[in-house]
């Protein structure tokens, strides 16, 4: 029986995330993920970028963790938050990380979990209808909504969470009108009922966050035993030199100082390709 186990859980949302967060940890644990929207998240910052995020993604979860627990007078507490960046391979990639947080003051634990991938991002600048047409394809409209501006990605007014062909043409005349330029802004709608690739994101971090909260200490059974640290320095096959590549993973607990190290023995070599030395 997990310290988990059938409790209520606060979720701070107006975005629709408690359908795949709530799906996986009531598997997991019988948890019962109880949704309010009685706070505006979009007080806490908007992608549409008419309110900076507030700090961190670390810190806007935590935030909304604990609005969430007072609001619902609960001690355990689940909130999101996603940012949306370049991939971390080729930078080229719109890139999407999502962090849930999860606050449980019984038990004085902060467990997070975290999934990113290929993000549904498209975003253009568009002068006629037809060129309009041409990136819904792109877009993946009508499946992810759209939200368009007037002018640029900083105009203050928008139109939100667009889902229909006729709502769109409508939408884009009002911007075109209002456009200094004539000309007008459009991208995908990043909230996550708006937005399925990024709601599949959720749903996976849910799922890293669930296999966390099953995750026990050897030494003192707490949840939350993970990888804390990666040691590097494996030996290129070719000069014997150490390369950034692993050799192994660090497991901690979020209480005791109890540590494994999995992996230390090196059994194999890095390719030359990833030596600094060889492929400077």
């Amino acid at each position: 029986m997990s310290v988990f186990s059938n409790r209520s859980v606060s979720l701070l949302t107006k975005h629709g995330k408690e359908k795949v967060i709530a799906d996986v940890l009531n598997n997991a644990f019988g948890c019962l993920v109880q949704q309010t929207s009685a706070y505006d998240t979009d007080l806490l910052g908007t992608f549409t970028q008419e309110t900076p995020r507030y700090g961190t993604q670390l810190d806007a979860a935590r935030k909304k963790a604990t609005i969430g627990m007072e609001l619902l007078n609960l001690d355990l507490g689940l909130a999101n938050e996603g940012a949306f960046v370049s991939d971390p391979y080729s930078g080229m990639i719109p890139w999407n990380n999502e962090l849930l947080v999860l606050i449980d003051q019984q038990q004085q634990l902060e467990i997070t979990g975290f999934a990113s991938g290929p993000a549904q991002n498209e975003n253009a600048y568009l002068s006629h209808w037809e060129e309009m047409e041409k990136f819904t394809e792109s877009a993946l409209f009508p499946s992810h909504y759209l939200v368009v501006k007037p002018t640029d990605e900083y105009h203050p007014q928008s139109k939100k969470g667009i889902k229909e062909l006729a709502e769109l043409k409508e939408a884009f005349e009002w911007a075109k009108n209002l456009s200094s330029k004539g000309v007008v802004y459009v991208e995908n709608d990043l909230r996550a009922f708006a937005n399925p690739t990024r709601m599949e994101n959720i749903r996976k971090a849910a799922i890293d966050l669930a296999n966390k909260m099953n995750s026990l200490c050897p030494q003192c059974q707490t949840p939350g035993f993970w990888i804390k640290d990666v040691k590097k320095g494996l030996p290129c096959n070719a000069c014997g030199l150490a390369t950034d590549q692993e050799i192994a993973k660090i497991w901690g607990c979020l209480k005791c100082s109890y540590e494994e190290t999995e992996g230390m023995k090196v059994f194999k070599f890095a390719d030359p390709s990833k030596c600094h030395h060889c492929n400077p």
